[in-house]
């Protein structure tokens, strides 16, 4: 596994709750909105537990594309159990598509950055947080800081 995977495999272990309701939701994806406001990001920003979607927002800029993207990366993350970001690198270190490696249609399942598992300690994956509009990594990088900030704060 090169460095970026493993990087990104200690993320999902670091950054992992020990409960998340629809306050938790709240709080993130607040604290995204505000932040994306802040330096004008043309970000879709959503939040689930299970079928339940507990946040949505989006931003100046954004379009019904980036709620497709965000469906498309939630399906990912709870078919994998990593986030979407981990997979695409996954399957890029490899040289792959996801067609050719897992048999699945991209357009159903974005293995692209973004999507994060909601994890809880001792339990697994129970939702998703995800960003779409920017560059994949930046998506990514923005769902893991407001993670970190909260459990930070709260955790």
């Amino acid at each position: 596994m090169d460095g970026m995977l493993k990087e990104l495999v200690l993320e999902e272990k670091e950054l992992q709750f020990t409960s998340f309701n629809e306050d938790t939701a709240w709080q993130i994806g607040s604290w995204l909105v505000e932040h994306a406001t802040s330096k004008n990001l043309p970000i879709t920003i959503d939040i689930t537990r299970g079928e339940h979607q507990l946040f949505h927002a989006s931003r100046p800029g954004t379009s019904v594309d980036n709620d497709e993207w965000v469906k498309r990366k939630v399906r990912l993350v709870y078919r994998f159990g990593h986030s979407s970001f981990y997979i695409g690198q996954l399957l890029k270190s490899n040289g792959k598509r996801i067609e050719d490696m897992y048999l699945l249609p991209e357009s159903e399942y974005a293995p692209h950055g973004g999507c994060f598992p909601v994890i809880i300690k001792g339990t697994g994956v129970i939702g998703t947080i995800t960003v779409s509009g920017l560059a994949q990594e930046d998506d990514h990088k923005l769902v893991v800081q407001a993670i970190r900030n909260y459990l930070d704060q709260n955790d």
